[in-house]
């Protein structure tokens, strides 16, 4: 029976289309179990075999819980509103909504391939009227709490792309889309206040199955820091500026200011000054300068005197007040007191000869010493000792920093504070291909919402929707879906004309997937309390800061509204590692991406190799979290592995008529053991060699399979090749896989008979021996020696350490 895998899967997935026996029930009450994937954006390059990482590592998983008996949800969905969408289409002269049709067809045709568990009927598009008139109506519930508010505060504005961005959107300087470098302008733009959940949103990463790295780095971009707020009058003005200090346990040590050169205060700071001019100019010229250089190292601070000083209320006379590339205007107060004990500060005042005064010393002399002639900054806040101010000479800081709080308080030099590095989301874009925001501005009643019963407010047709490049949307222009009237005085207004950028709906479409047709309400209470949390997401890192962050605010607001039972939306998250491509001529690798121009197109692999071999080279090629290189050597390899698999279960030769004895039921069971444990524990690349090593056994004849372990073996393997199992489990065995239960291994079976007895020479392993389990020291001993006998010749025995079932250690000398 020669293995057509052309055949095969086309049968198979022809037969799943038409019956897809893993539909989702629409039963609260069986036990459930909630995969999902993140959303792909339909671009038109469609999938590359990266995609494939994560889709398949998905499906593993859902497929093992189907067998287990769960009710599961696996749904996919497009996330199809947003720039790329509109700025692929420009590119291509037509339509976004065309585009974007296009795309999503392409997907769904390469997706069935995969031959993935989707339920199909669960699919959604952020796109759809019907979804977006929900992702308006959360909108309106966070404007009416005051979580929505109008602002025109200068924003990130990319030049190319002619729109307003998000913080989170710009990456080293440029526009996180197409890299160009932003620039400061003020826009109208909606804003959403998330630094109101900053506190929630950290103390919820405390509860979460995520890895470290992902906690880590929301911890840093929520960036809390607890400190003191110094006020300070500046000499010779009316005006006071407060500075924020995390550090301030030698508050005392403080000898000058910084301010950040994009500082909102400091032309007002300037103003009277002679220099004036001159410190502006310098300062526009360190803005363009940090711009162009990213989030990459400053070399080295530069700054300029303003020629203004503070009055400081602790008594250290008039401190000069400097500009300092720096200082960020939106990190604390975007102005810092600056001391000899810190390692910035200490090279800034050494650069610029501004004295400086060291309080904080170590306990060693000639490193005090040193310390005290400046010659090097001391900067530990925990061990180091003070010498003022006076009541707590002699004493560790890190010991007193509660009793500086108070101290400071009292004396009234400061107030305790906390500060976060988030700042409030901004939720606007100046484009077309978006969901319109559901306000009207009326010039009697102001911004007001729009009923819900007049929801979705649907996105115009238009012929011309390129971005303005005037801060306006494309939208002001079309008057017929401008104009309106008010809802609350029936007097004429205008409809906001700005859009939601892309996140806003796939902040929360894991919510409608359980019932994506619901019309009355965006999800069910009964769904909410039994689909969700999600069990496991599935996705790439490079979405821990936008979209994970904003999924878990949107969850939390509507958590507070009373809308969910729950405050946090995915209980496991795993982020599969990228695929790359080795740079042709270098030993470096890259991420596999169509700017690159290195992708692999699955479409190719599935038709030269097959379905199955791709899905399980993917889970072949290296621990599923790190980024691995694809090698098509590899894939070919594990194509020919599936033809042996198959040449040798078609063989009627190997197959046992009768049960199979009692050694063969063992070296099954244990490859049970180690497959399922291996994928439990997420190391579904081993449990790949586990197949490769009992196919091993089994042609080595080492043991046999019988119908009934066929069966059990075939339904395991199923999650990684399931068209593959399929085909063997009806021809061979006269079942479908839609009635195989995930086998379930006999622990006494799994445990092993034998044992590998390492044999050390001083220490150093040399060889091993299989042998019987509980082997005693004197039956292995001589043997043992006889194996390390190179190790030991011309040597003598002076000790043996044995350890039962682990080792054997001889202690030898000449």
């Amino acid at each position: 029976m020669a293995y057509d895998f052309k055949a095969v899967e086309s049968k198979w997935r022809t037969r799943w289309k038409e019956n897809p026996y893993y539909k989702t029930k629409d039963n609260c009450q069986d036990k459930k179990y909630y995969c999902l994937d993140m959303f792909p954006y339909p671009s038109g390059a469609g999938l590359h075999v990266g995609h494939w990482k994560g889709y398949v590592l998905s499906d593993v998983y859902a497929r093992i819980k189907w067998h287990q008996g769960y009710n599961v949800l696996h749904p996919m969905g497009w996330d199809a509103f947003g720039l790329p969408a509109e700025n692929d289409a420009i590119r291509k002269g037509i339509h976004p909504k065309i585009g974007t049709e296009s795309n999503i067809s392409n997907f769904k045709k390469q997706l069935a391939t995969i031959g993935a568990m989707y339920d199909w009927d669960k699919e959604l598009n952020t796109t759809d009227p019907e979804y977006y008139k929900w992702t308006q109506w959360i909108f309106l519930e966070m404007f009416k709490k005051g979580l929505a508010y109008e602002s025109s505060i200068p924003i990130n504005w990319c030049p190319k792309c002619l729109t307003g961005l998000a913080n989170e959107e710009v990456v080293n300087g440029g526009c996180e889309r197409c890299h160009t470098p932003t620039e400061e302008k003020p826009i109208r733009q909606w804003v959403l206040k998330i630094t109101d959940y900053a506190e929630k949103l950290l103390e919820g990463l405390d509860r979460l199955e995520w890895s470290e790295k992902v906690k880590l780095m929301q911890r840093n971009w929520i960036g809390k820091s607890q400190g003191l707020v110094f006020t300070a009058p500046v000499k010779d003005t009316g005006m006071k500026i407060q500075t924020f200090s995390a550090h301030f346990e030698s508050f005392c040590a403080d000898t000058f200011v910084v301010i950040a050169p994009d500082h909102p205060l400091l032309p007002d700071l300037l103003e009277g000054t002679p220099t004036k001019n001159e410190v502006l100019e310098f300062c526009a010229e360190l803005v363009r300068k940090r711009a162009e250089r990213g989030n990459e190292a400053e070399k080295e601070s530069e700054g300029i005197f303003t020629g203004r000083y503070i009055v400081d209320p602790i008594g250290n006379g008039d401190l000069p007040i400097w500009v300092a590339s720096f200082a960020i205007k939106d990190y604390g107060t975007g102005i810092v007191k600056c001391s000899a004990h810190d390692e910035r500060d200490f090279k800034f005042a050494k650069k610029y000869n501004i004295p400086l005064k060291p309080v904080l010393f170590p306990e060693d002399k000639e490193q005090a010493a040193r310390v005290a002639n400046l010659e090097e900054c001391y900067t530990d806040m925990v061990h180091g000792i003070l010498q003022a101010p006076a009541e707590f000479a002699g004493k560790r800081a890190g010991d007193h920093r509660q009793d500086i709080i108070e101290y400071c308080e009292k004396k009234g030099y400061a107030q305790r504070k906390t500060q976060y590095k988030l700042r409030d989301w901004i939720f606007s874009r100046q484009r077309y291909w978006g969901e319109p925001i559901p306000l009207v501005h009326c010039d009697a009643c102001g911004v007001v919402p729009v009923p819900e019963s007049e929801l979705p407010i649907r996105l115009p047709e238009v012929e011309r929707y390129e971005p303005t490049g005037t801060g306006e949307s494309p939208l002001a222009s079309v008057d017929e879906w401008v104009n309106t009237t008010c809802p609350e005085c029936g007097s004429a207004a205008k409809r906001e004309t700005n859009t939601m950028p892309q996140w806003a709906g796939s902040c929360w479409y894991f919510l409608r997937y359980p019932n994506p047709q619901l019309a009355d309400k965006p999800f069910s209470p009964e769904d909410m309390k039994h689909w969700m949390p999600v069990d496991l997401y599935v996705g790439g890192i490079e979405h821990a800061i936008l979209h994970l962050l904003y999924a878990r605010f949107y969850v939390k607001v509507l958590y507070d509204l009373g809308h969910l039972p729950f405050d946090e939306p995915f209980a496991k998250l795993f982020n599969q590692g990228m695929v790359c491509m080795k740079v042709p001529g270098t030993d470096r690798v890259e991420k596999m991406s169509k700017s690159k121009g290195n992708v692999v197109n699955p479409d190719d692999i599935v038709n030269d190799l097959g379905s199955d071999a791709l899905r399980m080279y993917m889970m072949f090629m290296g621990p599923p979290e790190l980024d691995t290189e694809w090698q098509t050597d590899s894939i070919r390899g594990v194509k020919n592995f599936l033809n042996r698999l198959w040449a040798f279960l078609t063989n009627d030769k190997n197959i046992a008529l009768q049960a199979a004895d009692e050694k063969s039921l063992k070296r099954f069971h244990a490859f049970l053991k180690d497959f399922t444990t291996r994928i439990h524990d997420f190391k579904p690349n081993t449990a790949v060699s586990a197949i490769m090593e009992y196919l091993n056994d089994l042609e080595a004849d080492k043991c046999v399979l019988d119908k009934q372990l066929l069966e059990h073996f075939l339904a395991a393997i199923s999650v990684m090749v399931p068209h593959f199992a399929s085909e063997l489990l009806e021809t061979l065995v006269g079942k479908q896989l839609a009635d195989c239960s995930w086998p379930e291994y006999d622990a006494a079976l799994a445990e092993s008979d034998e044992v590998t007895i390492v044999i050390q020479v001083n220490g150093k392993t040399r060889t091993s021996l299989v042998k019987a389990k509980d082997v005693t020291q004197a039956d292995i001993e001589k043997e043992a020696a006889q194996a390390a006998e190179k190790w030991l010749a011309g040597k003598t025995i002076r000790k043996t350490i044995f350890v039962p079932n682990r080792l054997i250690n001889f202690v030898a000398t000449p």
